[in-house]
């Protein structure tokens, strides 16, 4: 068999081959035992007939055509293979000529995996950010801790400022309801900006029963562009008022806050734990750098194939998030000003695939390039740790045990793994930093952290901090605002 390779561009090729008479006989045996199964001939059970009787009893044209796709599929295989071109999508065959036992010609195109060069990975440049924790952010969580730990005491006086009340209410922008400005048993505290600006201020001085059509317009940089500048009304009903009492800042409002004996220790661990997330952040964004370095620094192809597939990611992944806010794909596209999926694809996703794409390649030529592996034990205990993470899903837990599932964590470790390495090599203080603290205690890995989907708030809105039942929670929340 002879192959020609004829490179369309970097991430497609054409290649020409000609098989003669050894191949196609070949690819007769392999379709005289598929049509064996199910043939049938007087004095032989079915699936049990021998070839040669096979050979005398088929339809010639059948057995020229399963031949002739035998030795298509043979050959395709063989001539990537043999030329090491990795296939990303099913060849599109085009048959040149065909002479049932002597020979075969025919072209097969097809998106290939594109040769990666990478740029000196060794001389990037890129700063950890520096850390920084002011008093005021220790204060702001320690105030948003104190909200959740308020008492809160029904009353039939009128709304004040810094009062709560559970409202429902509806959005309308010429008369009809708009996607989004909908809430029903809504808690909201005067004074807290949660709401777009004119919104709280109606409701001071309203009471429990009181109704109010309050007439608003949309700040015209609103992030939801079919409502930026819009005039709208918010029919409001006031159902509850509830007086809000801040507990004082003492060692009795620490200890409620958590283990903590005193407003000392409650600022500590709040500063520290401000500083491990912002620690965390500073190093992620160096990460992303020095990737986004390396790219640029990298010649690399994106395969038209491989695009579609990201882009097709990217929309599934809208999807589930715009499914926990209430709304569809059009009228995401219409809140964003884009006319179609088209435009949405040119506008946004486009780029977003393509970059990830490129990240993609690069990192695998790198960890190949610095024989980065993962081990049986490290890829175990992160398969262990997915399953304890979805202990309560039992149908999830089992996915893990899947082929599939396991390389893609694989993948995936091998990929942070490259990311730490390329961090290493071009910040030798972080290297330092590692060997310090490993001196101190050991370290268990743990599994990369899976993306949670966004959840806005509604359009008439700004999400409020959920209230949760532990001060650490809080905590968190507050130090990632």
């Amino acid at each position: 068999m002879k192959t020609t390779v004829k490179k369309l561009s970097a991430t497609r090729v054409l290649v020409t081959v000609a098989a003669g008479q050894p191949e196609l006989e070949a690819a007769e045996q392999v379709a005289l035992k598929r049509m064996a199964k199910n043939i049938k001939v007087n004095g032989f059970r079915q699936g049990h007939v021998p070839i040669a009787v096979v050979k005398k009893h088929a339809d010639p044209h059948t057995l020229s055509q399963e031949t002739l796709e035998a030795a298509i599929n043979r050959a395709v295989a063989e001539a990537f293979l043999s030329n090491k071109l990795q296939v990303l999508d099913r060849p599109e065959v085009e048959l040149k000529k065909f002479v049932p036992g002597e020979m075969l010609e025919f072209t097969a195109e097809a998106d290939i995996m594109p040769e990666v060069k990478l740029g000196d990975y060794k001389k990037l440049k890129a700063t950890k950010k520096a850390i920084k924790v002011d008093k005021k952010d220790v204060e702001e969580v320690i105030e948003r801790i104190r909200k959740g730990l308020a008492e809160k005491t029904e009353t039939t006086e009128a709304a004040r400022d810094g009062d709560e009340v559970i409202i429902d209410f509806v959005g309308k922008r010429g008369g009809e309801a708009f996607q989004g400005g909908t809430g029903k048993d809504y808690p909201l505290t005067l004074g807290s900006s949660a709401f777009i600006p004119g919104f709280e201020e109606a409701l001071v001085g309203l009471k429990a029963g009181d109704k109010k059509d309050v007439a608003l317009q949309f700040p015209k940089d609103y992030h939801a562009k079919d409502l930026a500048g819009a005039d709208v009304v918010f029919e409001t009903t006031v159902k509850k008022v509830n007086k809000v009492e801040l507990p004082e800042l003492n060692d009795e409002f620490a200890a409620k806050a958590g283990p903590y004996t005193s407003m000392d220790d409650l600022r500590q661990d709040i500063e520290a734990e401000i500083t491990a997330q912002q620690e965390r952040q500073a190093l992620d964004e160096l990460k992303d750098d020095l990737v986004k370095q390396l790219v640029a620094a990298s010649d690399v192809a994106v395969p038209d194939v491989l695009r579609q597939d990201q882009i097709r990611s990217l929309e599934q992944d809208l999807v589930q998030n715009l499914r926990y806010r209430g709304m569809t794909l059009d009228q995401y596209y219409e809140s964003r000003g884009f006319a179609n999926r088209d435009a949405w694809v040119e506008a946004e996703a486009n780029d977003t695939a393509e970059a990830r794409i490129k990240a993609g390649l690069v990192l695998a030529e790198l960890s190949k390039e610095l024989a980065i592996e993962t081990t049986a034990d490290e890829l175990a205990a992160h398969i262990d740790a997915y399953k304890q993470q979805y202990a309560n899903n039992a149908e999830m837990a089992k996915r893990f045990d899947q082929p599939e599932a396991q390389r893609e964590i694989a993948n995936r470790l091998i990929t942070e793994k490259t990311v730490d390495k390329l961090v290493e090599l071009n910040t030798p203080d972080t290297k330092k930093d590692k060997t310090a603290k490993a001196a101190g205690k050991g370290k268990t890995d743990k599994p990369a952290k899976a993306s949670k989907n966004s959840k806005d708030g509604k359009p008439a809105a700004k999400k409020p901090a959920s209230k949760k039942s532990s001060a650490k929670a809080k905590k968190s929340e507050a130090a990632s605002k």
